[in-house]
């Protein structure tokens, strides 16, 4: 927002969904002929990037818009910076540039898509969006992909708060559950909270029917104007599904249903609910619980709709309140859920970050908003001590329903704040599948077993100054969650050993001989040990 605008208390709702209206075969049409243009313009990621050039690039995705104008401002003939500077920046071009850059769709189809509105019919008359429309590409466990997103206009647009029925695009969260989601062909899957339709996107390269939900009227129309506009094609050539929208709350939709796979990025943010006025609610961040209620609800509740072997994956807030370990609380909703399950926390903030990101996030800046800044950041500030929270966590759960209806067998809880290798999904069904694995082997059966260590582990060994033997060796992992592991003498003689000719046993007995030590003995320290770094990806049944 320019330094002189004054800010909009209650911004107005946002525009109707682009092919709102339309039939669905003429829908159909109009955005296959819409992303040929997109493509041809090369108003792409890569492209994007090219017409502005590395640092105006990197400003824009830090919502800082002044290099992006000075970098596209003299390039009116290129169809990606037009569509940058229309779609991107909330800029005007003039219905001539448009034209040419939407060979096909031209500006009149790109009005009558709802994605623009022009001030006339001249040549020269100027077009402004009403939506925001970007390229969109990731790799998720089934590959990469390259698609366009529609959504509301930001705050770097419109230059004003957001409204409380934003439609949100695909940000860091959005990205991160499409990343660590397991990507295994299953029939079917529901999207909880689908806001624009990104994860239902992914999720219908590999499987046979996704159902998307969601509270918000809007954020359906966006979604069914996106899976439109991207028609995902299937990851195996076999799977493949149209998305089925359905409007309601949670799991109210799909009650009864079963699902193979569940994903949500839920409306996790923890907002003061007696704020008096002083914050504003939207439906995309806001559950309208009090607290975590809203993570703990689905935790808990999300079994109901999961079929034997079905996984659930989502984002989540919990909170830290003094005096009980925040894995301590959040193990207590996996018990209540009587499902596996598996927690990775992957960041925290104390409770003044928190209030700060969020409120910011709505478009509130002390600078330009004082005010409205303190009166937000005192109701955050109140509402977390009513509760003795120290500091918010957010990370990826994951649950799954026994096959045979029996006890959970998996219940982990850890912290992972370091880097991790994106995508995720494929090492988080690896580590699952191991799981499994493991649990029908006891220990014999696994010292029967032939193992080889995994391309991606590295060993490092440190030694004393002038010392023969290394004081510490680590065992460590390049891919999935990037773990280290210190492992004794004996355990690096049996890794570096695993090349799946000897058995686990086999080499237990040859370790032991060598150190002159029992081989029921060093068994004992080993074969746990094995387990973990079976569980974990660095030792994997020889093929």
């Amino acid at each position: 927002m320019p330094a002189d605008a004054a800010p909009t208390s209650s911004p107005p709702a946002g525009p109707t969904p682009p092919g709102a209206g339309l039939a669905p075969a003429d829908l159909a049409a109009a955005a296959a002929t819409l992303r040929d243009d997109l493509a041809e313009a090369g108003f792409t990621v890569d492209g994007v990037e090219r017409v502005l050039g590395p640092v105006a690039a990197a400003a824009l995705h830090r919502e800082q818009a002044v290099p992006a104008r000075r970098a596209l401002r003299d390039r009116h003939g290129d169809p990606a910076a037009v569509l940058a500077t229309l779609f991107l920046l909330g800029g005007e071009v003039p219905r001539r540039a448009l034209d040419a850059a939407l060979a096909r769709t031209g500006a009149d189809g790109a009005r009558r898509l709802g994605l623009v509105e022009a001030a006339g019919a001249g040549d020269d008359d100027a077009v402004r969006a009403v939506v925001d429309l970007r390229p969109y590409a990731a790799s998720d466990a089934a590959g990469p992909v390259t698609w366009w997103l529609s959504s509301d206009l930001g705050e770097l647009a419109t230059g004003r708060r957001l409204a409380p029925d934003h439609v949100l695009g695909a940000g860091g969260a959005s990205l991160t559950l499409a990343q660590v989601t397991v990507r295994t062909p299953v029939g079917r899957v529901l999207d909880l909270g689908t806001g624009c339709g990104i994860q239902a996107l992914h999720a219908a390269r590999h499987s046979r029917a996704v159902v998307a939900t969601d509270i918000s009227r809007r954020a359906l129309g966006f979604a069914a104007f996106n899976a439109a506009l991207d028609a995902p094609v299937p990851a195996d050539g076999e799977h493949g599904a149209a998305v089925e929208l359905r409007e309601g709350s949670m799991l109210e939709p799909v009650a009864g249903e079963r699902f193979d796979l569940v994903v949500s990025n839920p409306p996790f943010v923890i907002t003061p609910r007696a704020a008096g006025g002083a914050l504003p609610e939207y439906e995309y961040r806001d559950g309208g619980r009090a607290g975590d209620d809203v993570v703990r609800d689905l935790v808990t509740g999300v079994g109901a709709v999961l079929a034997p072997g079905g996984v659930a994956q989502l984002l989540g807030n919990w909170e830290h309140r003094r005096g009980v370990p925040w894995d301590e609380r959040v193990g207590a909703w996996l018990e209540e859920a009587g499902l596996d399950g598996w927690v990775v926390q992957r960041e925290v903030q104390d409770p003044a970050q928190y209030a700060e990101t969020w409120i910011r996030d709505g478009g509130t800046t002390p600078e330009r908003e004082p005010d409205a800044w303190a009166a937000a950041y005192g109701a955050w500030l109140d509402d977390f001590a009513t509760r003795d929270v120290e500091g918010v966590g957010f990370g990826i759960v994951t649950l799954r329903r026994p096959l045979d209806g029996g006890r959970p067998t998996l219940r982990r809880l850890e912290e992972r704040t370091g880097s991790v290798r994106q995508p995720l999904g494929g090492h988080l069904a690896a580590s699952l599948a191991a799981h499994d694995w493991l649990a029908a082997r006891d220990d014999a059966a696994l010292a029967a077993e032939r193992l080889a260590v995994a391309a991606d582990v590295t060993e490092e060994r440190f030694h004393a100054p002038g010392a023969p033997d290394p004081t510490v060796v680590l065992l460590r992992q390049g891919d999935g969650l990037g773990r280290a592991v210190q492992a004794s003498t004996g355990l690096a003689a049996l890794v570096g050993a695993s090349d799946g000719e000897l058995t686990v046993g086999q080499l237990v007995g040859a370790i032991a001989a060598l150190f002159e030590v029992p081989a029921d003995d060093l068994a004992g320290e080993l074969l746990p040990a094995v387990r973990g770094l079976v569980r974990d990806g660095f030792l994997a049944p020889a093929p």
